[in-house]
């Protein structure tokens, strides 16, 4: 092994829950990481519940943000992999507690053993307690906590005998692009990146599609945008951003309508947008941030309008969330504060002070038919501009 060569124990979550496709799981999970660190010459190895990876030169930092934000990961270690004898099995663990920090020296710790290989003459408990032996009698401050140690070493009998500590996690799920395309209607707000993390969970491969509503929105709104692709790029491998001039269309719909109609029939048009890019990018679904009684386009009423204007799925994954809960997403996922920033999107200019919270689906029909927008609407999708995004891992995990 070269010396700059890390080994990295991954912890499948609910990929271990497959049956006899779970290989196609663990394939698209190895090939999701691969493309985020292809830099750094990856190589895996999968045992059961377990994926090993192997990169050469490269920080753990920019590993760490790599694995916490791919699906299908629960959890990783930086590991040590030594042959199976308690003499190597007990260096490697000295070895990794002398390089925790040295605060922790004087805090409290847990021995976990998992013997998979049975042949092993030492049980778990007896290698545990010949483990926790070396560590008390090198660090005579330290002491056993096995309720809640500040330090939990793990130390796995397999094919070889694989020493790390405390895991971090992953955000679980299952690899994105396992569950086929989808398109995410992507605006400036909160909720819709939102949507978008939580389906790609779901292993749901998206692109993105924005409405820009040139000069009544700013440039700065689209680069607003932008950046929020950017973010949740970090966990959606290989998105594209499809930017549609959508102020034609608006302002048609503004000249031929009731002010109360105008936020129902503007959504309906961008289904119906949305719908053939989807067509021509192959994904066979819509994602919103739509949640229940939100606001007024999003009544049940409403959300029934929006539905007869897809050919396709329309899912919403925020359905039954309370702004709180999908604000506290954002947060996490580092969308809030670029979604807060004082750039308005078309949905908020063009809102009026009254919108329709009840509308008959029939009657906004027609009234959208007669408006006759399909020409402006071709229009629209043929000067349409894709944008790739891409996520800089290794600026980011190094400033992280």
């Amino acid at each position: 092994m070269n010396k700059s060569d890390q080994l990295y124990l991954i912890k499948l979550g609910e990929i271990v829950l497959k049956g006899e496709n779970r290989n196609f799981f663990e394939r698209k999970l190895r090939q999701n990481i691969k493309k985020k660190l292809s830099a750094f010459s990856p190589k895996f190895v999968t045992q059961k519940g377990r994926l090993f990876l192997r990169v050469s030169d490269c920080q753990e930092k920019v590993v760490s943000t790599a694995l916490s934000t791919t699906f299908g990961i629960q959890g990783f270690s930086p590991a040590l992999s030594v042959n199976k004898s308690i003499d190597e099995i007990l260096q490697a663990v000295l070895k990794l507690m002398s390089s925790t920090p040295k605060e922790k020296w004087n805090t409290t710790f847990k021995i976990n053993s998992r013997r998979a290989d049975k042949s092993f003459p030492l049980s778990s408990y007896e290698i545990c307690c010949q483990a926790g032996d070396a560590i008390l009698s090198a660090y005579p401050g330290i002491k056993v906590n096995v309720h809640n140690p500040d330090t939990t070493i793990s130390i796995e009998l397999r094919d070889r005998a694989y020493v790390y500590i405390t895991s971090e996690k992953g955000p679980g799920g299952l690899p994105v692009g396992c569950a086929g395309k989808g398109l995410l209607l992507l605006s400036g707000g909160i909720d819709s990146p939102v949507a978008g993390y939580r389906m790609a969970r779901r292993g749901l491969r998206q692109d993105a599609v924005y409405f820009h509503t040139y000069p009544y929105t700013s440039d700065e709104a689209l680069d607003k945008v932008k950046e929020l692709a950017a973010a949740i790029s970090e966990y959606i491998p290989e998105m594209s951003l499809y930017v549609v001039p959508f102020t034609d269309v608006q302002l048609e719909i503004n000249r031929n309508s009731r002010d109360e109609e105008r936020t129902l029939l503007m959504r309906y048009a961008m289904v119906k947008i949305a719908n053939i890019i989807a067509s021509k990018t192959y994904a066979k679904s819509l994602i919103t941030g739509e949640s229940l009684s939100q606001v007024a386009s999003q009544t049940l009423e409403s959300l029934i309008l929006t539905d007869s204007a897809s050919d396709i799925i329309i899912f919403r994954p925020l359905i039954g969330l309370d702004k709180e809960e999908i604000i506290s997403t954002a947060k996490k996922i580092g969308t809030y504060e670029i979604s807060i920033l004082p750039y308005e999107d078309c949905c908020t200019i063009f809102s009026p002070e009254h919108p329709m919270v009840k509308p008959e689906k029939e009657k906004l029909t027609e009234v959208y038919q007669k408006i006759e927008l399909d020409a402006l609407i071709q229009e629209a999708v043929e000067i349409t501009i894709r944008t790739g995004i891409k996520m800089d891992l290794y600026k980011k995990g190094v400033q992280n």
